[in-house]
């Protein structure tokens, strides 16, 4: 066969994978959009339903529920083929390109040996469902726990689908390494149990830490890492892994992150932020520095309706940078108080972050709704003094100081827009809704005043803001499914009694548990990820800071924070290169210029760590 021929069959063969994938996206699509309109509407009828008419439907929560586990498994799907679940890249994208192919080949293949492993378990653990009946509707509850196997399968077909594009070297290079760490632990498994809790590092710190550089997809390092330790030192079945997986997606406190996502999208497409930001604009931005008190006042606001940290500096960076860089500001000092912004703001309701560790920790979310406030401001003013001092602007581009008719016409505009967040905030204390209710009167609130007062909704941006919510809420949830089941393998080995005795026994009470509470949960968000981190840790070391006296909502202020810290510092933070992708700029221009932001951080930190009643003053 001549090199034409070989050319023609490799397009041939890429035009059939390409249709393949095209079809199979498409077909989770549809259901995932139709799952997440739903829960939309189930919320929101049940809302109007009791506080309204004060007749609260029962079936409400089960029928909720049953979509929910739809509704993530195929975002889980969607994030597969669309190439967005959670990965740290920073070491893939610095060796060579050759190194590079076998490391995304290998990115695929381990969640397909994860998938394909996890596939007939999963089958088992819903028939084994069918036995259960909902209480309200009646309903076999195999209905609900048949998205898992579904799910897996499509994520299997869609990885491997996505590996037929990779060159066959490259595939048989990752297939060799993958068997090779299989027979290793085969061969080991005698002595590894031998070891006893110490094999905990194996798995969990070698093996996990390995393929969370290597650019492993984040949950499904979790998945391998549980699944070899479960295959190799116990004898529990894997069923156990997939009920796992069921309970960390299935709790319907994190239903609030689909919806706050979609509700970040919607304050952008209606141009609510943008009205915020105009407002703020009138009020500072003639001031030398003043575009930054904009861009951190505007991510205060913001994260009080998205709930997601890259929807708020999405909906801010798009309308600021392009006056800032006029002004003549270096791009490294944008990008690095976007990302220090972002940190900033993990704690400002309706953070995701809150509702997660709410749930996970079973502390009141409505306190931490209301902890969450004081904390953000602190570390804000603290960036707010590095910023006057950086975001040095020629006397020339300082506009003249917009006058009073002005600065009424921006408020007059941005008032719908600024009722937002106070109709978020007041509806979950108030008792009005729950925090996972509360999105959709604002996604309500969102359209009504997007159609009717700002008669700006972009139709067309619609569907893609669909899709982009059911993936990345699969990407979030399937990661808390997979650090439960990891959590849960932690737990039995009695790993969470040894971390809690080592932590608390640290010199200096509960003040040095909070300090080295706050040096773990940085570096965790920085190689891990915040959620995983808090999935998998926070349930442990709760009750270890109720032992020493520290209050439960002054210590997940702390462990947030230090989380989002560690999160949004490069080099290995995703959430400095999600900022850097979002300002458009390189992230080689931040590197040096970021650390005095990051310090500023660490100090309202401290603050916040030192003094308690910064957290729990108004509870």
């Amino acid at each position: 066969m001549n090199s034409v021929d070989m050319s023609l069959t490799a397009s041939t063969k890429h035009g059939v994978v390409d249709g393949l994938e095209r079809a199979l996206t498409r077909l989770i699509e549809i259901p995932a959009i139709v799952a997440l309109v739903a829960e939309v509407g189930i919320l929101f009828t049940g809302v109007m339903s009791r506080f309204v008419f004060n007749r609260p439907l029962t079936w409400a929560d089960e029928l909720a529920s049953i979509t929910f586990l739809w509704l993530a498994m195929f975002g889980a799907v969607l994030a597969l083929s669309r190439g967005e679940h959670m990965r740290m890249t920073a070491l893939v994208d610095r060796v060579s390109p050759r190194v590079r192919a076998v490391l995304e080949c290998l990115a695929l293949m381990a969640p397909a040996l994860f998938l394909g492993i996890l596939l007939h378990p999963a089958i088992d653990y819903a028939n084994g469902q069918s036995f259960v009946e909902t209480p309200a509707l009646g309903l076999s509850d195999s209905l609900r726990a048949g998205a898992v196997p579904v799910g897996i399968g499509l994520m299997l077909a869609t990885a491997l689908l996505r590996m037929t594009r990779h060159a066959s070297r490259d595939l048989a290079i990752a297939l060799v390494l993958l068997a090779t760490v299989a027979l290793v632990l085969w061969g080991t498994a005698p002595a590894l149990k031998a070891l006893g809790n110490w094999n905990l590092i194996v798995f969990f710190a070698l093996l996990l830490g390995a393929a969370v550089l290597a650019g492993v997809p984040i949950a499904f390092c979790f998945g391998l890492a549980t699944i070899a330790y479960l295959l190799t030192v116990t004898t529990a079945p894997l069923e156990v892994v997939t009920s796992r997986i069921d309970e960390g997606v299935s709790s319907l406190v994190l239903l609030a992150i689909p919806l706050f996502i979609l509700l970040g999208h919607l304050i952008v497409m209606t141009r609510m932020a943008e009205a915020m930001v105009g407002f703020l604009v009138s009020l500072v931005g003639h001031v030398r520095g003043g575009l930054s008190y904009v861009l951190l006042g505007a991510i205060l606001l913001v994260s009080g309706i998205s709930g997601a940290k890259t929807a708020d500096m999405a909906a801010v960076a798009p309308v600021l940078f392009p006056d800032m860089k006029r002004r003549g500001i270096h791009d490294g000092e944008l990008v690095s108080l976007l990302a220090a912004s972002g940190a900033m703001a993990e704690t400002i309701p309706p953070s995701i972050v809150l509702i997660i560790i709410g749930s996970v920790a079973g502390v009141s979310i409505s306190a931490l709704f209301t902890g969450g406030i004081l904390p953000g401001l602190v570390l804000a003013a603290a960036l707010a003094i590095v910023a006057k001092r950086r975001m040095v602007e020629p006397e020339s581009v300082i506009r003249p100081r917009p006058s009073w008719g002005t600065i009424r016409a921006a408020l007059i505009t941005a008032i719908p827009a600024l009722l937002l967040p106070v109709l978020i905030r007041t509806a979950v204390t108030e008792g009005v809704a729950t925090a996972t209710e509360v999105s959709t009167i604002g996604i309500a609130y969102a359209v009504i005043v997007g159609l009717l007062v700002y008669r700006r909704f972009d139709w067309r941006k619609l569907y893609p803001a669909l899709v982009h919510t059911a993936a990345l809420s699969g990407a979030i949830l399937f990661i808390i499914g997979a650090a439960t089941a990891m959590a849960w393998a932690l737990t039995q080995s009695n790993f969470s009694h040894a971390l809690a005795a080592m932590m608390t026994s640290v010199p200096g009470g509960k003040y040095g548990f909070l300090l080295i509470s706050i040096a773990v949960f940085v570096l965790l968000g920085s190689i891990l990820e915040g959620l995983p981190a808090m999935v998998l840790f926070g349930p442990l070391l709760f009750p270890a800071a109720k032992l020493l006296g520290v209050h439960e909502v002054h210590y997940a202020m702390v462990i947030i924070l230090a989380m989002g810290i560690g999160l949004f510092a490069p080099p290995f933070g995703l959430g400095y290169y999600a900022a850097c992708s979002i300002g458009q700029i390189d992230p080689n221009a931040g590197l040096a210029r970021i650390w005095p932001y990051l310090g500023a951080l660490v100090l309202g930190l401290l603050l916040v760590a030192f003094i308690p009643w910064l957290s729990i003053g108004f509870l």
